[in-house]
Parts: C-alpha cells; structure tokens; sequence
C-alpha cells in the first residue's frame, strides 16, 4: 500500500521536477524584461505573497471558485439526473443545451454584470455558468447508461421517483459525474482569473493584473506560479475525493484488469 503511494507521489512530482529544471536552464541567461530569469521570480517569491497579500487575495479568490463551483455541481446533477431520466425532458431541452454551451462563458462577463453588478456575486455567476456544462451534460449521459437491468429491477420492487434516483440513478452515474466535475474544476479556476480581471478590488486575477500594468514583471509571473500551485493542490484534493467517494468503482476496474 505504501509502495503504491509512494510511487505514485513520485510521478505526481516527477514531471513538475523536469519543466521547473527546463525552465531554469532555459532562462537562466534572460536578459529580456518580461522573461526573467527563473531564480529571480523564485526570489521574489516570498517577498510578494506575504501572509497578508495571501488572506487578502488568495482567500477570495478561492472562495469565489469554491461557491461558484458548488452551485455549478448541484445545478448540474441535479437538471442532468431529472433530463437524463426522461426521454421527453431531454428531446424539449437539448436543442436549448446545445445552442447555450456553444457561448463562452467570458463572453457573458458583460451581461452578467449588468445584472449581478460588480462585486462577488457577478464573479461567482460567471465561475457557475462555465463548470455548469461539464457537469450537466456529463450527468445527463451518465443517468442514459445507467444498466436497463437494473432499472427493470427497480421498477419491478416499487423503487421509482427520488428513491430510484438516489439509489440506482446516481450511484451508476457516479462514474461519469466525478469526470465532469474534474473538466468543472479546471474551467472554474480559468474563469476565476477572468472574472476577477473585470471591476474588481483583489483576487488572484486582479493581483497579476495590477503587477502586469505596473511592470512589476517577477511580481507577475510569481502570481502565475500561485495559480499553477493552486490548480496543482485543488487537483490532488479532487482525486483523494474521488478514490474515496468511488472506492468500489477503482475496486471492479483494478480487479478486472488484474483477472485473466
């Protein structure tokens, strides 16, 4: 078990490793101003992200993402389970699925502003209206594979409505849920850094900005390194989330693999 681990934390750090060598390497000699050298940037590290400039940005910003995120994953399950289980609600609604995820969410940032304005709830709307999609469409194929054995089953013993839902729907879709969630997760993070670019006061988003119109260019780049680390950390959280929520879903597929 702890072999296994191991190794596979050896992997997790084993390309990062390489790039930040490569990175080193290539920039070392960097005499031009907006690619400096890669000590530089790690040097001017510690002194920008202070405790301070942390809870003052780093805080919102990923409060925004996790509410934003949350409200996308609750919406997303909750229409793809109800379209997905009935083939009438999803012949009514695809046609209008369709024609509303072919819009870029930034593109809303506008619109969502006239009506949300421009504080925090603008930010988490726009953070919403992208991991939305994922996750719905995700869920909506999810709940159609479910096994028709199973929902035979089911319909034989009485189990129908919210109870079949909760105990034959989702758990077979669970799968296909936890790969749109993952997809949610790195569209929620990108639409974090764009919404806060817009009116905003702090966040990770208005930092890098502010240092970018500034020139501060290692500032700059420290804030990106801060973004890179931030995905990274929220992605390993995810998969321990999801080795334990799907623990019997990993189990059939290692043993299925491993039998001959």
């Amino acid at each position: 078990m702890w072999g296994g681990l191991l190794l596979r934390a050896l992997f997790a750090v084993a390309l990062p490793a390489v790039l930040f060598a490569l990175w080193w390497l290539a920039s070392d000699d960097s005499t031009d101003v907006y690619w400096p050298p890669l000590r530089t940037i790690l040097r001017t590290f510690p002194d920008v992200w202070t405790r301070a400039r942390l809870r003052a940005d780093l805080v919102p910003s990923l409060l925004r993402l996790l509410a934003g995120y949350a409200s996308a994953a609750i919406v997303g399950i909750a229409l793809g389970a109800l379209i997905g289980s009935y083939r009438k609600v999803r012949a009514v609604c695809e046609p209008v699925l369709e024609f509303l995820r072919a819009v870029p969410p930034p593109v809303l940032v506008p619109v969502i502003m006239l009506f949300a304005g421009i504080g925090d709830t603008m930010k988490i709307v726009v953070i919403a209206s992208g991991c939305v999609w994922p996750v719905l469409l995700n869920t909506i194929e999810g709940v159609r594979a479910v096994d028709s054995v199973m929902s035979e089953t089911a319909r034989s013993y009485g189990i129908t409505g919210p109870a079949r839902i909760r105990s034959i729907v989702l758990p077979s879709a669970s799968p296909q849920i936890f790969a749109g969630l993952r997809q949610a997760l790195s569209i929620g993070i990108i639409l974090m850094v764009i919404s806060e670019m817009f009116a905003a006061s702090n966040g990770l988003g208005f930092t890098v900005v502010q240092f970018q119109r500034g020139f501060a260019i290692p500032d700059m780049w420290t804030g990106i390194l801060v973004l890179g680390l931030l995905g990274f950390l929220l992605s390993v959280v995810f998969q321990m989330v999801e080795r334990r929520v799907l623990g019997w879903y990993h189990g059939l597929r290692d043993s299925s693999r491993r039998s001959p």
